[in-house]
């Protein structure tokens, strides 16, 4: 890693990121890439292999988990890529996922609000890089009360389909029972993977493993 810190940052809110690549560079980051949707995180991530990676959230083009769905990809793929969610809300299901990722160190999940010093800011920065993992109080909070439920952070639909293929049901087939677009099933299944924790570098069969989940978690 380089003396300066390189970082490929995304934040969908145009003024909100134009501040943070100030902030950043004034702390003597070098912001190679600011971006305002996951799959152009994503990309930014693969042209420039940046240290680190601050993402938002809710970003385009789905607007509401895209952005931390991107980062626990990004880390599957790289396990050392540092990488700090900073966003409004705690998504229990993607962000115990991200804090599973790699070896669990180099990550950082920070509240928007709460973010009271501009320095300590930069600080946990340099601490996830470091290798250090950086947490909310608030999330720690919201992740140590998860539900013993595994299916707890699945939507109606994504139970429904999920039983659909505890049935050995295709994905055409659902599609045709519930009246939906087969690439809408496509999306619901991609949710229901990442929500049970079954990342794309699993080398079994995550649809056999989410039923086996569905499974020991229905009577």
């Amino acid at each position: 890693m380089s003396s300066v810190t390189r970082v490929v940052l995304a934040e969908d809110e145009v003024l909100l990121r134009e501040g943070l690549v100030g902030l950043l560079t004034r702390f003597g980051f070098e912001v190679c890439a600011a971006v305002g949707s996951a799959p152009e995180l994503v990309d930014a991530v693969g042209a420039h292999r940046p240290d680190l990676v601050v993402t938002d959230i809710r970003m385009p083009p789905g607007r509401h988990d895209d952005g931390l769905r991107a980062a626990v990809a990004l880390r599957a793929e790289w396990p050392e890529l540092a990488v700090v969610v900073l966003s409004q809300y705690v998504q229990t299901a993607y962000a115990s996922a991200l804090l599973d990722s790699g070896d669990g160190r180099r990550v950082g999940y920070l509240l928007k609000d709460r973010v009271a010093e501009v320095a300590e800011f930069v600080d946990h920065l340099r601490t996830v890089v470091g290798g250090g993992t950086v947490i909310d109080p608030d999330v720690v909070r919201r992740l140590l009360h998860r539900p013993g439920d595994p299916l707890a952070a699945l939507s109606p639909r994504e139970r429904e389909v999920l039983t659909l293929i505890a049935e050995g049901r295709s994905n055409a087939s659902i599609a045709g029972r519930l009246h939906v677009t087969e690439a809408a099933v496509g999306k619901h299944v991609g949710n229901i993977l990442t929500k049970l924790g079954l990342l794309p570098s699993d080398d079994t069969n995550r649809r056999v493993l989410a039923v086996l989940t569905y499974l020991r978690a229905t009577p």
